[in-house]
């Protein structure tokens, strides 16, 4: 399985960007996704996961400003950013639970990483 981010970019405070990310290869079955930011020094942090149905689960920093969404047919996850912060200045890396075959186990995988940069 190999995720392609894209959509990163420079904003300006108040701004919006949206995320995409493509899970491609052998996959027979995704459960959540979702998105992760990092930067320099810190821990990876939580911004959003969505379920298999739908449920969307969201970090503490980005609740009210973001909207993460999936198409299940093109194994798609994006993330609607809104009203963006300096705060916001990460690498964010969308991560899928999935199994490539119907015997396989479930594992995660991550994608390479998108930079935003949001300036004030």
């Amino acid at each position: 399985v190999q995720l392609q981010a894209s959509g990163g970019g420079l904003a300006q405070t108040g701004e919006s960007l949206r995320l995409s990310c493509a899970a491609t290869g052998t996959i027979f079955s995704i459960d959540d996704m979702g998105w992760y930011r990092q930067t320099s020094g810190e821990r990876r942090e939580l911004v959003a996961t969505i379920s298999k149905d739908g449920s969307p689960n969201y970090g503490d920093s980005v609740k009210g400003r973001f909207t993460i969404s999936r198409d299940n047919a093109k194994n798609m996850v994006y993330l609607q950013m809104d009203m963006l912060k300096p705060e916001d200045t990460a690498v964010y890396y969308c991560t899928v639970e999935a199994s490539m075959f119907w015997h396989d186990h479930i594992s995660d995988y991550w994608g390479q990483g998108t930079l935003v940069t949001v300036s004030s």
